[in-house]
């Protein structure tokens, strides 16, 4: 069973920036995608960005494209979110998550069999 634990989050300015880490511990992490969502009370959890097994190939949000970048050690079971020119949209408890299945990048939460407690970012306007 996989345990994922979630840090880095916190409150920051506008158009500052934050880095969230997600370690994975038991289970597999170097062979499965991972992601990363965000999730304000009464909405659905929303993807922001997802990374493959190897790293090659990263995934984001439209709504966060060229501000957020996603990476991964697998040597340390850590995959990483670097938050720059926050916003205060961009406040949310944030979620990393591992894909129930190898195969094609999911970017629905429903694809992801594990989660950590999440983290809170709260950016202040």
């Amino acid at each position: 069973q996989v345990q994922l634990v979630e840090s880095g989050g916190g409150l920051v300015q506008a158009g500052g920036s934050l880095r969230l880490s997600c370690v994975a511990s038991r289970g597999t992490f170097d062979t499965y995608t991972m992601g990363w969502f965000r999730q304000v009370p009464g909405k659905e959890r929303e993807f922001v960005a997802a990374i493959s097994w190897g790293g090659t190939r990263t995934y984001y949000a439209d709504s966060v494209k060229d501000r957020f970048t996603i990476s991964r050690d697998n040597a340390n079971n850590t995959v990483v979110l670097q938050m720059n020119t926050l916003k205060p949209e961009d406040t949310a408890l944030y979620y990393c998550g591992r894909q129930s299945t190898r195969g094609a990048i999911a970017r629905m939460p429903e694809g992801y069999g594990y989660w950590g407690q999440g983290t809170q970012v709260t950016v202040s306007s």
